[in-house]
């Protein structure tokens, strides 16, 4: 006979059998139980799975803070949002002499009993005994708590209603979460959904998917549920009314100009004007080129007057042989080229080959999968020091994901993904794409060697998953699995699926860091966090800059124009009234300090005085002198990160020891300020034999050329009526005797000031 719950226990009542057991005959007990249990066996079977374990999750049993934790709690560990339900499933009827499942009597289950409270819990009440979730463990416990069924109905995906709504400031809505099954049953699983709001200024959402919105701008609610994900945009208008003649367009880019204007629209947000023409060329040339703009091009470029001026800027500026510099090391940061981690023969091979598809505009596609497949040796073949650099399969197909899909795996690593949708199984999949890669050669230190190392690919070999003790089937993220015995090279399986126009990640992740990059915040914030519960500020927009992006196929020097002639890259910092509250939708231009190393370069630019880079800074602390860079060499040319230098260091540039953006950062601090202001880079280089400043003085140019020429050079405008007899006034005070003086503390303040360290 089957053990089954009688009726009343069933609602609640710990210890109602028992007594019921003694006011009554063993007889009509026995009645009564048969009764329940073909009761119980009548109803529908519970599922483990899409059932028990949500309840538990949307309880928060099996978070990370409770038994989800790496030891659990209390002697009692399940795993992590539920990523194991066979492991589960044995913690929760096997253990603890299986007193956490009473079959033949559910209300004496602990794992109804503590949730509730009935019985000392650590983690307070979870459970109300007269609620459905209750009800519905209760009956599973009563048809004998089984298991993951073997061909059950699998869960294909999740819709929420409103999946996009405008909704006013201080209203609510109500959200509903369905579930999409394999068997094509739509099931409600409001109730057992996890919702988070992305963006709390704008909007909050309680336990039961209620959302109130606290203020204007764009939100998401994500709802999770069974290691699916779901989102919910929401937009609240401004309160400002704006004329309809601010939004007129003027030519610039239709790929962005028209999705951002209509997303201003609908904010009741003001696009500020257009800034001046000085303004945007150093603005242009800083971001393309990472220097400043010198004087002949600043005059040409505010005395050209015929319709077209920005497209032919961005044109000369993407034509510039400074370009290439400037990109390859930007994609050396992401690529991680480093002297602490390669020999300098390979560091240079690495950032030969890097810098040599940046001069060809190698397509982006094209750039990748040479990546992702290279073989070879480390110094002809430089694209192969990817995997000198990542050694193991988890590390490489984390480092893929990361660099190229914008996509953060490593906590799929150890359980499933409890902010994404990759599961444990997935990540396995999609690390053992690599477990076939080997290499030959040096290792250990890297100052000893030329760095020779060839790498090739086995025949045969798979990654052990750790949880299960055998291989999952090689697989892209969410694509078909390889036969595991196919002999070919699995990265190019990967490769074909990376770069292909349907892949919904790879288009999207380069298009918001190129965005990222000249806009100052991405359209996805942060730059590398593409995950589905972190969605874009403007989803229009990103799609749209990713489809063009394919049908050119993947030209990054066509987005980068685009992004130059357009309407919304031209607006002015200034901030109005009807759009001060405005963070991420680009009614204007957010200024954002210099990289650390273009910030240097422009400090050398204007004082005519370089830095010598003369030592490497190894991984255990160590330097050694280098001889790879002459006194002429810019910063945004040091294609080693390990080269020292205390002032990029200070002002955050990216270490290339992990593939995050976080590596770099642009957070003022007081050592930064203090090295300003009485540090040698600014004033060793003012007082330098070689500097312009000291040019100038021997020559006996006039305070006004001094002024004119300083301003020029360092903001690429001419000074202002006040500032020049300001400035005047002050070299006439000082006497000739102390012009120099006078002089040096004019460079000091400029180089000093926020409109020097500021994009805007």
């Amino acid at each position: 006979m089957t053990a089954a719950l009688p009726a009343r226990a069933a609602t609640g009542c710990l210890f109602g059998l028992s007594r019921f057991w003694r006011s009554c005959g063993m007889a009509w007990v026995i009645l009564e139980f048969l009764a329940a249990a073909q009761a119980a066996q009548t109803q529908d079977p519970v599922s483990f799975r899409h059932e028990v374990l949500p309840i538990l999750s949307k309880a928060g049993c099996n978070g990370g803070g409770c038994h989800g934790a790496l030891a659990g709690k209390g002697g009692f560990r399940l795993s992590l949002f539920a990523y194991n339900p066979e492991a589960d499933h044995l913690a929760i009827t096997r253990e603890a002499q299986g007193r956490r499942v009473e079959r033949s009597q559910p209300g004496l289950s602990l794992l109804l009993t503590k949730p509730t409270g009935a019985v000392r819990h650590k983690g307070g009440k979870r459970l109300e005994t007269d609620s459905d979730d209750y009800r519905t463990l209760a009956r599973w416990i009563a048809q004998g708590a089984p298991g993951p069924r073997a061909g059950e109905a699998e869960l294909l995906g999740l819709a929420i209603d409103p999946g996009e709504r405008s909704v006013r400031v201080g209203e609510t809505l109500p959200l509903t979460v369905k579930a999409r099954f394999s068997d094509g049953r739509e099931r409600d699983v409001t109730r057992w959904s996890k919702f988070t709001a992305t963006d709390e200024t704008v909007a909050t959402v309680d336990g039961s998917g209620r959302v109130t919105v606290l203020g204007p701008g764009v939100g998401a609610v994500t709802a999770w549920f069974s290691s699916r994900i779901v989102i919910a945009r929401i937009t609240a208008p401004f309160a400002a009314e704006i004329p309809a003649e601010a939004y007129a367009q003027t030519p610039g880019s239709r790929v962005i100009d028209t999705p951002v204007m209509d997303q201003l629209k609908r904010l009741h947000l003001q696009p500020s004007p257009p800034a001046d023409d000085a303004t945007f060329i150093r603005r242009a040339t800083l971001d393309t080129l990472g220097r400043l703009p010198t004087p002949p091009e600043v005059r040409a470029y505010a005395e050209d007057s015929a319709p077209g001026k920005q497209a032919r800027l961005a044109d000369r500026l993407l034509a510039a042989p400074e370009f290439v510099d400037f990109w390859a090391y930007k994609w050396s940061d992401v690529l991680l080229v480093s002297g602490a981690r390669l020999r300098p023969a390979a560091v240079q091979s690495y950032y030969g080959w890097i810098r040599a598809r940046v001069a060809d505009n190698t397509p982006w596609d094209r750039f990748v999968r040479q990546v992702i497949t290279a073989r070879g040796s480390s110094l002809e073949e430089g694209e192969s020091n990817f995997f000198a650099i990542h050694q193991d399969p988890e590390s490489m197909a984390e480092n893929v994901s990361q660099a190229f899909l914008s996509l953060s795996i490593n906590c799929a690593r150890c359980h499933n993904h409890p902010l994404e949708k990759w599961t444990n199984d997935q990540y396995y999949q999609f690390a053992n794409l690599f477990a076939r890669v080997r290499a030959k050669g040096w290792g250990g230190d890297p100052r000893n060697g030329d760095g020779k190392r060839q790498l090739y690919v086995e025949a045969a070999g798979d990654l052990i998953q750790p949880r299960t003790g055998r291989p999952q089937p090689p697989a892209p993220l969410d694509a078909p699995a390889l036969d595991p015995k196919d002999p070919r090279d699995r990265r190019e399986v990967l490769a074909d699926w990376l770069t292909s126009p349907s892949n919904p990640y790879f288009a999207r992740a380069i298009a918001n860091r190129l965005w990222a990059h000249y806009l100052g915040i991405g359209l996805v914030d942060p730059v590398d966090d593409l995950r589905a519960s972190n969605p874009a500020s403007n989803e229009r927009l990103l799609a749209a800059l990713s489809d063009h992006l394919v049908q050119q196929r993947f030209d990054l020097r066509w987005l980068m124009r685009e992004i130059l002639v357009s309407q919304t890259y031209r607006r002015s910092s200034e901030i109005l009234p009807g759009n001060r509250d405005d963070r991420r939708h680009h009614s204007r231009f957010f200024p954002r300090r210099l990289s650390a190393e273009v910030l240097n370069d422009a400090i050398a630019d204007v004082t005519g005085v370089r830095d010598r880079f003369t030592e490497l800074t190894l991984s255990d602390g160590s330097t050694e002198k280098t001889a790879f860079y002459t006194n002429s060499t810019r910063s945004v040319q040091l294609y080693d990160s390990a080269v020292n230098s205390y002032f990029l260091k200070t002002f955050g540039r990216n270490q290339r020891e992990i593939t995050c953006e976080c590596e770099r950062s642009n957070q003022p601090s007081l050592v930064q300020a203090l090295h300003l202001s009485n540090g040698s880079t600014v004033n060793d280089k003012l007082r330098a034999k070689e500097s312009r400043l000291a040019g100038w003085l021997a020559e006996g140019a006039a305070p006004d050329r001094l002024i004119t020429e300083a301003y020029a050079l360092a903001l690429a405008r001419a000074p202002r009526e006040a500032e020049r007899m300001a400035l005047l006034q002050a070299f006439d005070d000082a006497g000739s005797g102390q012009r120099s003086a006078v002089a040096e503390d004019l460079l000091w303040s400029i180089l000093t000031s926020r409109e020097f360290l500021f994009q805007h």
